[in-house]
């Protein structure tokens, strides 16, 4: 029997292992519940919820893929030579998870599925080849793109429309069962580590629903957080920020905390916790346990790699491991500026200062620096754009390691998770973009310069090695100032214009009882980013430049000056 901070007894719960006590046990005010329906009537609106056409839409390609596997294993057991019998029994299951299976997911999202075959089916020829080519021949099936060199081995493609991210595991069993129970450890016997990270997400996703103490409101809270991660540029695991698991975890943690709250209290204790949190003390959900199979988790005293993450979210499933690995001190630095703007809002709005709308003010990335690189990315057609941009934006993370690395930190990166596409260019185009400042606090010596050229030499060259390169796949690397930013990187076709003094007066107007709620919401933003712009005039690293290129992509290295150099 657990207790709460106001003496109330918490009901003991065999699916909890909680790492420590709750926060709070108590339950919502009236006023809770009202901010509640406000927040969820913001939601519906905002569109994160896909509608009933599209749901029955899901559930009929996930019935089609299952068909499509199950005839597949039956053909290889078939032409392995085995009994009739055998090829009668021959069986794959289907397990989804990621977004879908924890119900969070929204119009347009992908659908994360796994395929557990017997082990005879192996996944470099059978999943890869075969299944690949069977797949290629089915008419629904488009954009079919193999990636079996990934960290979790991938076949990506659309299915009537749906995108599918379609992962392979063999188990150490001739027949499986169509009632296989992959939450018990057997499945992980005599099967290779890529296997494992297969099963990963499958066992993570019942795990965490198996650990929250309200299924619904833990969705509901991480469908408002996904909303506000996207909204404010920190939703991409692959940039070096965090990706759907990591929220869910976070998330999740925030409802053993606070067992008994709603929606909206938990949002506001999210900003409230993860504020204060002392990175890299991790965010666990249970105990790490180890186990007679012997695969590697995460223990920074015994793994040193482990020491050096910076924001570990660890997955509850064995092999318990650190699925934010991919972050770094720079995103770092920007996702905890966002929750301290979170936590600000979320403080107003328990004011009643201000209301939801306030918390999902889209981030404006192209006013909040004086300096940027601008990465462009260029293919013969839309096809190997889509494989060729896939493979950038893989790597784009080691480009903002290699720049922390080489200007000792000193120079920090902003990688934004957006993508940019120009359609004015003839060949396919699109472009990212890294917002640049030298490190706040530091001295720097007057004229101390950071040359960059050789980090993004590097940083081509290691892009360039892409064994699947096509003739016409290029990168380009430009150092761009804030006025130079191309107006296809804003989505109205036109650049927004910056804050003036104009804008000042609706202050005024506000205290003299004009205006509605949500005009103060923008005055309070307005005055936000005028803050931040000064501060960022400031203190941005000054970075020499050249006049401006006509054709910025015949600048296959970062031109920021005559000599190439980013001043201190």
């Amino acid at each position: 029997m657990g207790s709460s901070e106001g003496g109330a007894v918490m009901p003991q719960d065999p699916r909890q292992y909680r790492v420590t006590k709750p926060i709070s046990s108590a339950g919502p005010t009236e006023v809770d519940l009202q901010r509640t329906a406000e927040l969820e009537k913001f939601l519906v609106a905002a569109g994160p919820y896909e509608s009933e056409e599209e749901a029955g839409k899901r559930e009929e390609v996930l019935g089609k893929i299952n068909q499509v596997v199950k005839e597949w294993v039956k053909q290889l057991t078939r032409q392995r030579g085995y009994s009739d019998q055998m090829v009668e029994d021959a069986n794959v299951v289907i397990y989804t998870f990621g977004s879908y299976r924890l119900g969070v997911h929204g119009p347009g999202a992908d659908i994360d599925t796994l395929c557990i075959g017997p082990s005879y089916v192996n996944r470099e020829e059978d999943f890869f080849i075969v299944l690949h080519d069977i797949l290629a021949e089915i008419e629904e099936v488009t954009e079919l793109q193999p990636v079996p060199d990934a960290h979790v081995p991938v076949m990506k493609f659309k299915f009537s429309g749906i995108f599918i991210d379609l992962l392979y595991a063999s188990i150490s069993r001739l027949v499986v069962p169509e009632d296989l129970d992959i939450s018990h450890r057997s499945v992980l016997f005599d099967v290779d580590e890529p296997t494992v990270r297969s099963f990963n997400g499958c066992r993570v996703a019942d795990q965490i629903l198996r650990l929250v103490p309200n299924v619904e409101t833990f969705r509901t809270t991480l469908r408002c957080l996904k909303l506000w991660a996207k909204r404010r540029g920190v939703y991409s695991n692959v940039t070096g920020f965090l990706g759907g698991v990591n929220w869910a975890l976070l998330v999740a943690r925030i409802c053993q905390l606070y067992p008994n709250a709603v929606p909206s209290m938990l949002v506001s204790r999210f900003f409230r916790v993860y504020t204060q949190w002392r990175w890299p003390n991790p965010v666990m959900l249970c105990a790490i346990e180890e186990d007679e199979l012997g695969f590697p988790v995460w223990d920074p005293r015994k793994n040193p790699r482990d020491r050096t993450h910076h924001m570990p979210i660890i997955t509850p499933a064995y092999p318990c491991m650190n699925s934010s690995y991919n972050v770094s001190t720079s995103t770092l630095r920007v996702m905890m500026e966002q929750f301290q703007n979170g936590n600000g809002i979320c403080e107003e709005i328990d004011l009643n200062k201000t209301n939801w709308s306030a918390l999902f003010e889209p981030y404006h990335f192209f006013e909040e620096y004086k300096n940027y690189l601008q990465v462009d990315i260029v293919a013969a057609d839309v096809d190997d754009l889509r494989i060729w941009k896939g493979w950038v934006e893989s790597r784009l993370r080691q480009l903002t390691l290699k720049i922390e690395r080489d200007t000792f930190g000193m120079l920090q990166c902003h990688p934004y998770p957006n993508e940019y596409e120009d359609t004015s260019k003839q060949c396919s185009h699109c472009a990212f973009f890294m917002g640049l400042q030298r490190k706040q606090g530091v001295r720097v010596q007057e004229g101390q310069q950071f040359d960059i050229r050789g980090t993004v030499d590097e940083f081509r060259h290691s892009v360039n090695m892409y064994m699947f390169w096509k003739p016409g796949m290029e990168i380009y690397v430009s150092h761009v100032r804030r006025k130079q930013i191309p107006s296809f990187a804003f989505p109205e076709g036109y650049k927004r214009p910056r804050p003036s003094k104009l804008t000042i007066p609706l202050k005024a107007e506000k205290d003299s009882g004009s205006g509605d709620g949500d005009n103060e919401c923008e005055d309070r933003s307005s005055q936000r980013r005028l803050k931040r712009r000064k501060n960022a005039d400031t203190d941005d690293s000054k970075i020499k430049q050249e006049p401006v290129t006509p054709d910025r992509e015949k600048l296959a290295s970062l031109q920021p000056g005559s000599d190439g150099s980013v001043d201190g």
